[in-house]
């Protein structure tokens, strides 16, 4: 999937006006994703992203702690926008990125997150169904 494709895929399921709205989406999640696990993983998720996006991950200060509230509150913060709106990207942006990314890849991801995360893979799992 190439740079268009994934924004404008992220546009259409987020019901965003423009592309910036959708890259601000995808900036917001993926970099605190992208803080949250570790370096290694992040490149592992990044490498079958179009390179404007996998910059997002690759770029982040991987290995922090801590809780998915605080990660709601990031991706709000980043995207500008309010909490709920700001669970709702980042749950479609992980869906979309489970698209893309190699089958297993986010089982990775998942692993090293606490349960408080498993909200975040709820798109993700609706699909597996």
């Amino acid at each position: 999937m190439d740079f268009s494709e994934f924004v404008g895929q992220l546009q259409h399921r987020l019901e965003l006006p423009d592309e910036g709205h959708a890259v601000r989406a995808a900036r917001a999640t993926l970099t605190t994703l992208g803080e949250r696990i570790v370096e290694g993983e992040a490149e592992d998720l990044a490498s079958p992203l179009p390179m404007e996006i996998d910059r997002f991950l690759l770029e982040a200060d991987s290995g922090q702690r801590f809780p998915f509230d605080e990660f709601v509150d990031r991706v709000a913060e980043r995207g500008r926008v309010d909490r709920s709106d700001a669970a709702y990207h980042a749950k479609v942006v992980v869906d979309l990125v489970s698209e893309v990314a190699p089958a297993g890849e986010l089982e990775q991801v998942r692993g090293q997150l606490p349960e408080d995360f498993d909200p975040l893979f709820e798109l993700v799992d609706a699909d597996e169904e």
